[in-house]
Order: C-alpha cells, then sequence, then structure tokens
C-alpha cells in the first residue's frame, strides 16, 4: 500500500518492481546477479589495465577489445546497481529524470555494443582475406574513429526515445513491473497513445540491429570463401580459429537481446518473471563471459595477464 500511496503523492517518481511474483526471493536472485556483475567488472577494467599498460598490445584487435570492455561496463552498471538496491533494500522509486536516462544509457551501450561486434567482423575480414594491407587498412587512428562514428550513431538514433517518452502523459499508473527502466515497459504505463514509441524502438531494433549483422554475414561470408580457396588444411584451422571468439561473443549478445525484445512485444504466452530475468541476463552474462572468451583464444592477452596475476 505504501507503494502506491507514493505513487499517487509524488508524481515525479517511478515504482520500479523488480521481479513480480518473485519478491519474496529477490535476494537469492541478487545472488548470482551480482556475482556475475563483480566477475564482468574484474575481467572487463583487467582487460582494460593490460591493454593500456603493455605497449605490444596496441593494435587494432585489442583496441577494438578494449571499446567492448567499456560499452559492457557501461551496459551493466547502467542497470545492475539499481537492481541490487530493488533486490536487497528495497529501494524501489526511481525519479521520472532518472528512468529516462536510465533508459538513454542502456539503450545507447546495447547500439555501441552491436557497432564493436561489427567492426571486430570487419578486423577478422581484412586480417583474413587481406593480411598483407590490415596494418595500413585499419590502423589505431582509423579503429578510433570508427568506435566515435558507432557511438555517434547510436546516440543520434536513441536519443529521440528518452524526448519520445517525455511528450507522454503518465496518469495514476506510475507502476513499472520490471527492474531497469526499458522503454516499451515505461511507455506502457502511459495513458496516451504510444503507437509512435512502440513502432520506433521496433525499427531502431531492427533497421541498426539488421544491418549490423547483414554486415557481419556478409564479412563471414567473404572470410569463408577465401578460407575455402587456402590449400593448406592448417591454414583453414589456423583462419577459423582467429574468429571463433568474436563468434562466441556474438552468440552470447545477440541471442538474449532479440529473445528479449521480442518476447517483450510478442511473447504473450511467456511468464513476465521469465522475460524480466533473461532480459536481466542479458546485462550481466555477456560481460562476465566476453573478457573470459577473449582470455582463453588469444594467448598474446593471456600470458600479459598472467605477467601481471604473478606480480601480485
Amino acid at each position: 500500500m505504501a507503494i502506491f500511496n507514493l505513487t499517487l503523492a509524488d508524481p515525479s517518481t517511478f515504482i520500479l518492481m523488480g521481479i513480480p511474483g518473485l519478491e519474496s526471493v529477490h535476494f537469492w536472485i541478487s545472488i548470482p546477479f551480482s556475482t556475475f556483475y563483480i566477475i564482468g567488472l574484474l575481467g572487463n577494467f583487467t582487460v582494460l589495465f593490460v591493454v593500456a599498460t603493455e605497449q605490444t598490445l596496441h593494435k587494432p584487435m585489442y583496441l577494438l577489445l578494449c571499446m567492448l570492455a567499456l560499452t559492457d561496463i557501461g551496459m551493466s552498471t547502467s542497470v545492475v546497481p539499481k537492481t541490487l538496491c530493488i533486490f536487497w533494500f528495497n529501494l524501489k522509486g526511481i525519479t521520472v529524470g532518472g528512468c529516462f536516462a536510465q533508459s538513454f544509457f542502456l539503450h545507447t551501450g546495447a547500439m555501441m555494443h552491436s557497432a564493436v561486434l561489427m567492426t571486430m567482423a570487419f578486423d577478422r575480414y581484412v586480417a583474413i582475406c587481406d593480411p598483407l594491407r590490415y596494418a595500413t587498412i585499419l590502423t589505431n587512428a582509423r579503429i578510433a574513429k570508427l568506435g566515435l562514428v558507432g557511438l555517434t550513431r547510436a546516440v543520434l538514433f536513441v536519443l529521440p526515445l528518452p524526448l519520445l517518452l517525455r511528450r507522454q502523459p503518465f496518469c495514476a499508473n506510475r507502476i513499472i513491473p520490471h527492474t531497469y527502466c526499458e522503454h516499451i515497459a515505461v511507455a506502457k504505463m502511459s495513458c496516451g497513445d504510444i503507437t509512435v514509441n512502440s513502432m520506433y524502438a521496433l525499427v531502431i531494433t531492427f533497421v541498426v540491429s539488421g544491418l549490423d549483422l547483414t554486415l557481419i554475414a556478409l564479412s563471414y561470408g567473404l572470410i569463408i570463401r577465401a578460407v575455402l580457396r587456402m590449400s593448406s588444411k592448417k591454414a583453414h584451422l589456423k583462419a577459423l580459429n582467429t574468429c571463433t571468439a568474436h563468434i562466441c561473443v556474438m552468440l552470447t549478445s545477440y541471442t538474449p537481446f532479440f529473445f528479449s525484445h521480442l518476447t517483450h512485444r510478442f511473447g504473450r504466452g511467456i511468464a513476465p518473471h521469465v522475460h524480466i530475468i533473461l532480459a536481466n541476463l542479458y546485462f550481466v552474462v555477456p560481460p562476465m563471459l566476453n573478457p573470459i572468451i577473449y582470455g582463453v583464444k588469444s594467448k598474446e592477452l593471456r600470458d600479459k595477464v598472467g605477467k601481471y596475476t604473478c606480480k601480485m
């Protein structure tokens, strides 16, 4: 009852309910979530530290890995701390401005993440299909420019989302049945017409991510064609082995991303708590796994991390 009184008394506040139906086990759910989050932070900050301090790692591939680490940290940090406040302290209130800001940053991070994965695919394409010109095509400065373009694209496409939400009239119902301010979850609270919000969110999700996936598929199509033309079986395996880490990262990122978005709009038969748990896993599992995957697959990075670990 206190929640509803707060909702009516303070029109500048939204209420994040956490996981409806599982309030009694919020604390137990928080244990794996907080563990995944901490492991992800440690792994990604380790990557950033090692690449920054080791001059030999100042290469395009590792700069891209740093971009991926930064987007992972940004995405998870925009969601997990508030979620843990709900689980641990029952602090469910969030200001309207804070809610819109959270929505902006988490969606910007997700779109930037997709841009980094697309750039990584292009990096692998050049490394395998045109290795002699790799150093001239993908310089560190060019990678930085591509990262800036990806960030600019993300900001420009996502910025209309909170602006569209600000135009919506929010009446008595200010309770969001979620752990964070997902755009459509917030829009559904409006007592106005949300057709534009829903359509724009759907379009940018599938147009931008669809474009990125198309370019990634094109890159890998060209890589496979180049690999098949190689005469040596050893060369086949070596070329494909350089792509396995990127493929694993894409699977761990895009699979929960699309599943979460599709079930939120079309998954009528899926229980709300299942959708919310899976949506939250998108913000903690890929950031946790990505540095582990690249640490395992990249001997050079693994050796440098081992060197610093031994010094501790």
